[in-house]
């Protein structure tokens, strides 16, 4: 055997070492997925398989709770944080037993400061990297591409999120389904709710349109992971294709930022391509030009790609167009996406000579320019 050979075997052996992950994803609160986890659990332990309930959100429903009855739990780690005392999963005890799969809820949970991990998910990642498999759900306004098609939708932003890039590296996501009626029955039933917040929640989320939006999010994204996975795994898709990597630019305009990165995201998320995340200072952005808060913003904006799954590009240039395309030719970039200009698109082509020059750089090389709005 080659060490070409030799390197790609154990490579293969320490990815197996890794534990699997299977994500619920549903439209919103009740749907079943706190349920549908512990059925799966019971199902595992009649299988002889040492299974665990790391973590489990029961929300008093009574349905839920009966099935937590007779499944091993891992007792919480419990914490104080400003005068009260808080449950949290507890890692450690979950690397320390190594069961084979263990059932943890509210993927986007957000630790209490003073936890090794600010959010779960990240708790998620560590477990498995330990060889155990989990078992996870997520509620759709909670993926962190599409928060603002959610905020459009409900009129709230969502602030606790989980990066796409946790359901492309899952093993498996299944959609739980159900139809607006058969959801807002479930609420009017009390089964999500108690019977005192039912009709407040009927006044705000769960309206039969909101529902019904949110059910086609939630259809499209596990859509969308499993049309990548069969063109991964089992067509090969990618073989004769042109590989894209796309690349968003992005400036100190917080706003615009963070809806191109959004964007760019799920793109590349839609080919299950590599993507990039660029920031070109010129001269007139330095530190002492430029306020705290845009600093802020920016800093901001680069862990957000970085969660997203982008890798971030800093660079410092007099020629922003010029930077751009080093750029692309280097990280052999096949789309660059940047945002709406702030003059009309006309303006831009006759007296933008940077616009200008980035498209006719862009034609030449074979390059796709996206402008998102």
């Amino acid at each position: 055997m080659s060490d070409n050979e030799a390197n790609k075997w154990l490579s293969k052996i320490q990815q197996d070492k890794k534990g699997k992950l299977k994500i619920y994803i549903g439209m919103s609160a009740g749907v079943g997925k706190s349920y549908r986890m512990l059925q799966e659990a019971h199902n595992l332990l009649r299988n002889n398989k040492n299974v665990k309930i790391g973590y489990i959100e029961t929300h008093g429903r009574k349905e839920t709770e009966a099935l937590v009855e007779g499944l091993p739990i891992i007792p919480r780690r419990q914490a104080f944080y400003k005068g009260k005392q808080l449950d949290e999963l507890d890692v450690q005890a979950i690397l320390l037993l190594q069961p084979d799969v263990v059932v943890i809820d509210e993927l986007a949970h957000t630790n209490i400061p003073g936890s090794k991990n600010e959010k779960r998910w990240q708790d998620v990642l560590d477990i498995l990297e330990a060889g155990v498999d989990v078992i996870s759900a997520v509620n759709i306004q909670h993926i962190e591409s599409i928060n603002e098609d959610v905020k459009a939708i409900t009129g709230v932003e969502v602030t606790e999120r989980v990066p796409d890039k946790l359901l492309q590296m899952a093993d498996e996501v299944v959609n739980i389904d159900l139809t607006a009626d058969e959801l807002i029955t479930r609420l009017k039933e009390g089964k999500i709710y108690d019977h005192t917040k039912v009709q407040q929640a009927l006044s705000n989320f769960f309206q039969s349109e909101k529902i019904l939006q949110l059910r086609e999010l939630a259809l499209k994204e596990v859509a969308g992971q499993v049309e990548r996975k069969v063109d991964h795994e089992v067509t090969g898709k990618e073989n004769g294709w042109r590989h894209e990597r796309f690349v968003a630019c992005i400036s100190t305009n917080h706003d615009i930022a963070r809806r191109i990165l959004r964007k760019t995201a799920r793109l590349a998320s839609y080919y299950n391509s590599q993507w990039f995340a660029l920031y070109v200072q010129t001269p007139k952005e330095s530190p002492d030009k430029v306020s705290l808060a845009a600093q802020r913003h920016l800093i901001n904006n680069f862990k957000n790609a970085t969660e997203l799954g982008a890798e971030v590009i800093q660079v410092k240039h007099r020629n922003v167009a010029q930077a751009i395309m080093e750029v692309v030719e280097e990280k052999k970039i096949t789309t660059v996406c940047i945002g709406k200009p702030h003059l009309n698109l006309f303006q831009v082509i006759l007296r933008t000579n940077v616009f200008n020059q980035l498209l006719k750089t862009l034609s030449k090389n074979d390059v796709d320019l996206i402008i998102l709005s």
